[in-house]
């Protein structure tokens, strides 16, 4: 049995509950250009094209909850630089409130909340062969200041304005809070099958396939020992993890089962939650 995730794995949708369904599409659509592709009373799916990669679940009695495990923020990745320039201007016009930047030597980003808090990357990767390596070749991410001049240079005065994600735009990747970093680790590589690419301390890491810089990172940042979100919280309701084929989907499946954790069929899929309750949909998209 592939112990390891192949190269083609990714993040598929990312489902959140939210308070008031309309509010939330409105800034997804209007303010960061996600396109709206179905809706009916209390769900929503937004993403590029015909694809999409958000799905907001209403529930009006939603509340946020802190210092527990859930969502610190999805990453779209956009498909070139000039489109996070295009973006930036676009939400500078709009007054959108930013909460910072971060040029991470694999990739630069911006971020910010949503109407409710949910935490939101924007981001574009730079080549591989760019990447930040230490003297072992292991991969170095860091968080330096973004140069936004030279962001901002990469628009030119027949660029045309930001209305909507370009084809291509996807999640790149997603960042859990943790309630304890050891647990989440054994889950995440020995389980899942993700590669650990580096740890930030005691308090984060950071795993891939591939060789990707992280598809899935987990923080203890709310606190070790943080307990989940109770049901009628605001934010992760879980995210779709899309596997290539049905042999991957048939390994992870048997590595969780041995595991002895609970696995669920669900919507198409299988339905895991990892050592902190976080929940994921298994999916093959071949």
């Amino acid at each position: 049995m592939n112990e390891k995730l192949p190269a083609e794995v990714k993040i598929g949708v990312v489902h959140l509950t939210v308070p008031n369904l309309e509010r939330s599409v409105q800034f997804y659509r209007d303010r960061l250009g996600f396109q709206l592709i179905s809706q009916t009373d209390r769900t929503a799916f937004l993403g590029a094209g015909d694809e999409p990669f958000l799905a907001l679940h209403e529930n009006p009695a939603a509340r946020r909850v802190r210092g527990v495990t859930g969502l610190y923020h999805f990453a779209v990745l956009l498909p070139e630089r000039k489109d996070l320039a295009r973006l930036l201007a676009h939400l500078s016009q709009q007054e959108v409130s930013l909460q910072g930047f971060g040029d991470h030597g694999v990739s630069e980003a911006l971020y910010l909340a949503d109407v409710d808090g949910n935490g939101i990357e924007l981001y574009v990767d730079r080549p591989r062969e760019a990447w930040p390596r230490d003297g072992q070749g292991n991969l170095r991410m860091v968080t330096d200041p973004v140069d936004i001049d030279d962001l901002i240079a990469e628009l030119g005065e027949t660029t045309p304005p930001w209305k909507e994600v370009p084809a291509g735009t996807c999640i790149g990747h997603i960042h859990l809070q943790v309630s304890e970093l050891q647990p989440a680790e054994a889950f995440y590589t020995s389980v899942i099958g993700f590669d650990l690419v580096q740890r930030m301390g005691s308090s984060a890491a950071f795993f891939s396939a591939g060789g990707y810089h992280h598809h899935v990172a987990g923080n203890t940042w709310e606190g070790v020992g943080a307990p989940p979100p109770p049901p009628d919280s605001i934010g992760l309701r879980f995210f779709e993890l899309r596997l290539p084929d049905e042999a991957t989907l048939s390994q992870v499946k048997a590595r969780i089962q041995a595991a002895g954790l609970p696995l669920q069929e669900l919507d198409g899929g299988w339905f895991v939650r990892d050592p902190s309750q976080n929940g994921i949909l298994l999916t093959r998209w071949e």
